[in-house]
């Protein structure tokens, strides 16, 4: 027990310094106006050279140092959250690479090198779904890791695709993948961001990972696995603006925000409505960078961060209170017998519906405002307007479930905010919670945003948040009414709960004729045609002609043809 809790007090502190060291170096970036690239020639093929490449700039520095600031609270918190689990060592561990993976993708500016930061991100991420180790862990995992190799996938080909620009600097070759030519490259790299930040049409991974344990929740699905995607997209982001891609891009978010905050209104499992409310905000980021707003989408990716691992620690004691249950109609009145842990939930929930002078608001409010002036289409611009609205409404429902209304606590609950160790650090994010807004809006924009809107589209996104916030209590609140509406109603209330049907595409359908395919694909070339047409055929084919060459080069076939011609002759000159 004394190795367990050394291991997590150590492994906060080497964070949290780390998490300093990087944020004096993005005050230093900042105040300098420079940037460091340190590059490491390998091999040189052809006209490429195959380098290894580190970036520190303002924006790698300032999520190395939240990365590894929500990755201490994590660890600590972890202490006690997995301290009666017999592999508690092999979770920290995978934690620990888990981190060690993210930073090897944020300073990497390589294509190539940013390769093995994204893979260890999926198998590490893959290793941590599947940590209870049963049949619905095993599920989960596979389909999380089956998604994220689509996106693998697409990365390699990218790579393949730029030996033309003759190296893998995506930093400084983003100006020449301005080009139309380029547009393939671009796609993948776009499909690539959107297997790993979970839009549509590869949703359903990220709620099938709350497998995890709920500290791992907290880091890899708020700050670091899903938002690994945004941040290569923000990297990207000069390539892509303008092009085609981005207002295809612009439609599948746009969707993926709705579609996340109206499942997330049906949900009733507690881990599972805070991952959707991710995915909705995912879909914010990924809208404003298609609009060509990186900086945006960087402020609210990080600002996010420090909130959503708040409300996911904050699910994590309640959970751990309430006898393992995750059903939030087993929950209710906890903010009499848990205030610490409410009012922290409480907070977080304010600031991810965009609460005025929360950190949500800073980020949220102004994404909504340069959304309504930018010349986005009719469609986008009502999905954001049913998505605000939406946020707001799961939200308070949440609430009312879990903190307020009827307890439904068994008799045996011992409920209390008694560890320590669990609310000291939701603590400081709590600070985070509320601070960071304001405070990276000063660092990040020296020079504000001048938005110049209608008093309608003005007060449009307060508007709609009171309204959604206002039927999210009522329409809980008349609990019997509500369900019956929805037991009339039950096809329609299936399919908006179920993520429109993505989880069934993804988990049985596309994988079962994905692996049929795949097994017909096996035994007609791999082990059919391929097998005497392609290696093992022409391995054959050269050992048999090499015995002929032997054979024709040796002194037996040249005395045997020796022998036959004198036969030859002798025979003619008898026959003469």
């Amino acid at each position: 027990m004394v190795w367990k809790v050394s291991m997590h007090l150590s492994s906060m502190v080497f964070l949290l310094l780390g998490s300093l060291g990087s944020g004096l170096g993005f005050f230093l970036s900042m105040w300098s106006g420079e940037s460091f690239l340190i590059e490491w020639e390998i091999s040189f093929v052809n006209s490429c050279s195959i380098i290894m490449s580190l970036i520190f700039d303002p924006i790698s520095l300032i999520f190395c140092s939240f990365v590894l600031l929500i990755s201490s609270m994590v660890l600590y918190y972890s202490g006690d959250y997995m301290m009666g689990d017999k592999s508690f060592n092999r979770f920290m561990y995978l934690v620990l690479a888990f981190v060690l993976s993210m930073m090897f993708l944020i300073v990497s500016p390589n294509l190539v090198s940013i390769l093995l930061g994204w893979d260890g991100l999926g198998l590490v991420s893959y290793a941590l779904v599947i940590y209870y180790q049963n049949e619905k862990s095993a599920n989960s995992g596979m389909l999380t890791v089956l998604s994220n190799r689509v996106g693998d996938v697409a990365i390699l080909l990218s790579i393949g695709l730029m030996l033309s620009l003759g190296g893998w600097n995506f930093v400084l070759y983003c100006s020449a993948m301005s080009d139309k030519s380029m547009m393939l490259i671009k796609a993948l790299v776009v499909m690539a961001a959107m297997t790993k930040s979970a839009q549509i049409p590869f949703s359903a991974w990220l709620p099938a990972a709350m497998a995890a344990p709920t500290p791992v929740s907290a880091l890899v699905h708020s700050s670091t696995l899903v938002t690994a995607g945004v941040y290569l997209l923000i990297r990207f982001s000069p390539a892509i603006n303008g092009s085609s891609v981005s207002s295809g891009l612009l439609i599948l978010s746009c969707l993926t925000m709705f579609m996340a905050g109206l499942g997330a209104n049906f949900e009733y499992d507690l881990k599972k409505i805070i991952a959707l409310s991710t995915l909705s905000q995912l879909g914010v980021m990924m809208s404003i960078l298609s609009m060509g707003m990186a900086d945006l989408a960087f402020f609210h990716l990080l600002s996010h961060a420090l909130f959503k691992a708040l409300l996911f620690m904050c699910a994590g004691v309640i959970i751990h209170n309430v006898k393992d249950y995750q059903d939030i109609r087993s929950m209710g009145g906890l903010v009499k017998s848990m205030p610490l842990t409410s009012m922290n939930m409480i907070l977080s929930n304010l600031a991810l519906c965009g609460m005025p002078f929360m950190a949500g608001f800073y980020s949220k409010d102004l994404i909504i405002e340069a959304a309504f002036m930018s010349d986005m289409n009719k469609i986008s611009f009502f999905l954001y307007i049913l998505a605000t609205g939406l946020t707001v409404c799961y939200t308070f429902r949440l609430i009312f479930y879990s903190l307020t209304g009827v307890g439904n606590l068994g008799s045996l609950s011992a409920v209390c905010d008694s560890s320590s160790t669990m609310t000291s650090p939701m603590m400081l994010l709590s600070m985070g919670a509320v601070m960071s807004g304001a405070g990276l809006s000063w660092l990040l924009f020296p020079e504000s945003y001048m938005v110049c809107l209608s008093l309608p589209l003005k007060t449009a996104a307060l508007i709609v948040s009171l309204v959604g916030g206002s039927i999210g209590y009522l329409l809980n609140n008349m609990s019997v009414n509500y369900s019956l509406a929805s037991m009339k109603n039950f096809s329609a209330v299936s399919f908006m709960g179920s993520m429109w049907n993505l989880p069934f595409m993804s988990g049985f359908m596309m994988s079962f004729y994905s692996l049929e395919i795949s097994k017909t694909v096996e035994k007609t070339l791999d082990k059919g045609w391929l097998e005497h047409l392609g290696g093992q055929g022409a391995y054959h084919s050269f050992m048999k002609g090499s015995v002929y060459m032997n054979i024709s080069q040796s002194k037996q076939l040249k005395v045997c043809l020796k022998m036959l011609i004198l036969w030859v002759v002798i025979v003619l000159l008898m026959v003469s």
